[in-house]
């Protein structure tokens, strides 16, 4: 078999031309890394993996000379902006920072913007991205002073994309009609690169996220909603009732509320009256039987689980936690320096874009600022 004749996965999103608003879509609905968040959201491990993730790539931080400098007036740190920047790098492999100039064509603010609220617009004639595209909720359901906010031209904001050259800053700053008119530049960084939308690399176990959410809904319905009476007792129903007509009019035996009430965690023990037509029927007790599908789903549970490491390249982390390497503290430094070994390219893939805004900086001391990321080290316990 050749690799023309092995059945082809569709494609993990589709970028279309979104003529509305110019841009290009992410994801046939332009919703790709809202599903994304919803899916690792429901899923347990994912969001655990994730939130390693986010930490060892923000790491210790930036070197004391940058790591406590306020980068904007609402006195947010480099530290503070690397701790966002962090998030969105692990969730989706990019990051974008707004940043705002003086007349000298100098940055002097840098303010994090979040990667999942931006779009690229459409390219123009040379192949050029000209602006970066946002809104802060593309599903369109938030709200603002009791107003959804539509995803429509009015509510958009289009920002040049980032380009220090003083000359391009100054015709921008008079198109917008004077500094104080001008709203900025955004950097926007991939790392499947220049304008060119990223896959994450949890994307490839989003069917197993998926798979971690159904277990749990199973687990939950089988302890919140079986049928979990002890007892069921049989007894002799009386004398049927009859309106004027003739018309039986009793009681059902059992009705749906009657069963709802002897349902979930919170009614077990409760007893089950039941009453019969015929009065040579002696009462009986009839215990119930519930059924628990747990074990079935075991080895699925465990495998997704699995799989859902090792996407992270945390296989060490999920060796410790079924108790495969044991537990000390010699295996968690291990395992840190592993993993701290594994974000690297993420680190470094931030500094070189802060390092760019930096260059431009007003004041002069920061712009050949080391912005290396510390690496983490285990220092006490930690959950895993």
């Amino acid at each position: 078999m050749n690799v023309q004749q092995v059945k082809q996965a569709a494609p993990r999103f589709d970028t279309a031309y979104h003529q509305r608003l110019n841009l290009q879509a992410w994801g046939s609905d332009n919703l790709y890394p809202q599903h994304l968040s919803r899916i690792a959201a429901a899923s347990g491990t994912a969001e655990l993996c994730l939130s390693r993730f986010c930490k060892f790539i923000e790491g210790n931080g930036f070197m004391d000379g940058l790591a406590g400098k306020e980068l904007n007036e609402q006195g947010d740190t480099a530290d503070d902006i690397l701790h966002l920047i962090a998030q969105d790098v692990a969730r989706y492999s990019g990051f974008a920072l707004h940043v705002n100039y003086n007349l000298l064509c100098e940055v002097t603010e840098i303010h994090h913007v979040p990667f999942e609220h931006c779009r690229l617009e459409e390219c123009d004639d040379a192949g050029h991205v000209q602006h970066i595209i946002t809104h802060p909720d593309w599903i369109g359901k938030k709200t603002k002073n009791g107003q959804r906010i539509a995803v429509d031209e009015q509510h958009v904001e289009h920002f040049n994309v980032f380009n220090p050259n003083h000359e391009a800053i100054r015709e921008q700053i008079m198109m917008a009609g004077g500094i104080d008119c001008y709203n900025g530049q955004i950097l926007w960084c991939s790392m499947a690169g220049r304008n060119i939308y990223p896959t994450p690399i949890y994307d490839a176990v989003i069917s197993d996220m998926s798979t971690e959410e159904g277990l749990g809904n199973i687990k939950n319905r089988n302890a919140r909603n079986n049928f979990l009476t002890s007892a069921m007792l049989i007894t002799k129903r009386g004398v049927p009732k009859f309106d004027q007509d003739g018309n039986d009019i009793s009681s059902p035996t059992i009705t749906p509320e009657d069963l709802a009430a002897f349902q979930g965690d919170e009614r077990v023990g409760k007893l089950l009256l039941v009453e019969l037509e015929n009065d040579e029927d002696k009462p009986e007790v009839v215990p119930f039987t519930a059924n628990n599908y747990d074990k079935d789903f075991t080895a699925t549970d465990a495998s997704v689980i699995e799989r859902i490491y090792a996407q992270f390249h945390q296989e060490l982390f999920y060796a410790i936690r079924i108790g495969k390497l044991g537990f000390s503290g010699d295996v968690m430094a291990d395992a840190y320096t592993y993993y701290a070994g594994e974000v690297t390219i993420e680190q470094r893939f931030i500094s070189r874009g802060l390092s760019q805004v930096l260059a431009v900086w007003h004041e002069p001391i920061l712009r050949n600022a080391d912005t290396t990321i510390l690496k983490i080290q285990y220092a006490g316990m930690t959950n895993v």
